[in-house]
């Protein structure tokens, strides 16, 4: 009998290192990062995920710096990483690897004074950013690079720099966001200096053997977004500036474009991912309403992308991938995209969990 899903369970070789598989469980704010609780807490729900056979875990948003923070007491990185330790080696004893991501809020930081490329108010952030003064640019690029050599010390395989949703980077490349008339603003050249210098100084200070995904928006849905030559533009030079491999990214948290609701047919974006195949010679990880193993096996097998990321679909089972592996897909526990245990938890200040599995992020009491 033929194994089953040959091409999702393969082996992705990026030079380096070798991912087990091509699941990514996809990054999720949970809670728990700013919970009293929270490192022993997340230690065995990555673990577990992990030991599931998740090819590659990516955390939830750590902001680089206070500015960056999506609100007030919200997680960063400081120089102690014994916390963090307790993740790293909880997932690396089940063979598991994991990517801190690096994510600034900009003008989505809910703080008494966010900051952003242009003063340009959120409408969905009462608080108006202040405009970044140009040491203070310089300030944050060392803040990126800075936070993923701690991530790096903490045993983390590597980062996920948040480049997409609308965050700080994603407004210094769009012109709806960024209306700044020096090195950092106006030319296309200049919108795009930020992210490519992140990504230029996280690689030179992490060095070679260290992943360093970049979550690329690749449908801004918004008004002043890139367009597509735009969009290719800057994937080239980020994967020139030392981008290990491309994540999905789909749409502004602004945008009126459902991209995760149940609504929204599986696999809805994958388009996007395909149409990048072959404009970048490093790996691309397809995303969004991908939470079944025969969906992700005729991605991979079509040449559409070399991974796909499930992000909620880890939260309704640990188990998915070692489901899939045992030829028992059907008894996977599926995500429904209801969103009342996920993104509602969030949004109401709890620690999120699933309706379809109450266990998430409570594994350490039930």
């Amino acid at each position: 009998m033929s194994a089953p899903y040959p091409h999702l369970l393969a082996p992705l070789d990026l030079g380096f290192t070798t991912l087990r598989n091509r699941v990514m469980m996809g990054s999720m704010h949970t809670g728990l990062e700013e919970h009293p609780d929270g490192f022993r807490r997340m230690a065995r729900f990555f673990g577990d995920r992990a030991a599931g056979q998740a090819g590659l875990i990516v955390t939830g948003g750590i902001s680089p710096n206070a500015a960056g923070s999506l609100g007030l007491g919200g997680a960063t990185l400081d120089d102690g990483s014994a916390g963090h330790g307790q993740i790293t080696d909880a997932v690396h004893q089940a063979d598991g690897k994991i990517l801190m991501q690096v994510l600034h809020g900009g003008r989505y930081s809910r703080i008494p004074e966010p900051v952003a490329p242009s003063p340009i108010a959120s409408r969905i952030n009462p608080t108006a950013p202040r405009a970044l003064e140009h040491g203070e640019i310089l300030q944050t690029i060392e803040d990126f690079a800075s936070c993923a050599q701690r991530a790096r010390d903490a045993g983390y395989d590597g980062v996920e720099i948040m480049g997409s949703e609308g965050y700080l980077i994603t407004q210094f490349i769009s012109l709806r966001t960024n209306q700044r008339e020096d090195e950092w603003g106006g030319s296309l050249e200049n919108r795009l200096r930020f992210p490519i210098e992140v990504m230029r100084r996280t690689r030179e200070v992490c060095g070679q053997d260290f992943i360093v995904l970049y979550r690329l928006s690749m449908l801004d849905l918004v008004e002043g977004g890139l367009s597509w030559d735009e969009t290719v533009k800057l994937a080239q030079a980020l994967e020139a500036a030392g981008a290990t491999m491309f994540n999905t990214g789909i749409g502004w948290h602004e945008a009126r474009i459902p991209t995760i609701m149940h609504s929204v047919p599986h696999g809805a974006f994958t388009w996007a991912t395909a149409r990048l195949m072959g404009k970048v010679k490093v790996p691309l990880i397809a995303s969004n309403r991908i939470n079944d193993p025969a969906q992700g096996e005729a991605l991979i097998a079509a040449g559409q992308s070399d991974m796909v990321s499930m992000a909620r679909p880890f939260l309704a089972d640990a188990d998915f991938v070692a489901k899939a592996m045992a030829g028992k897909a059907d008894q996977i526990n599926t995500c429904i995209a209801c969103n009342q245990g996920c993104l509602d938890y969030i949004f109401k200040g709890k620690v999120c969990t699933c309706l379809v599995n109450p266990r998430a992020c409570y594994e350490t009491e039930l």
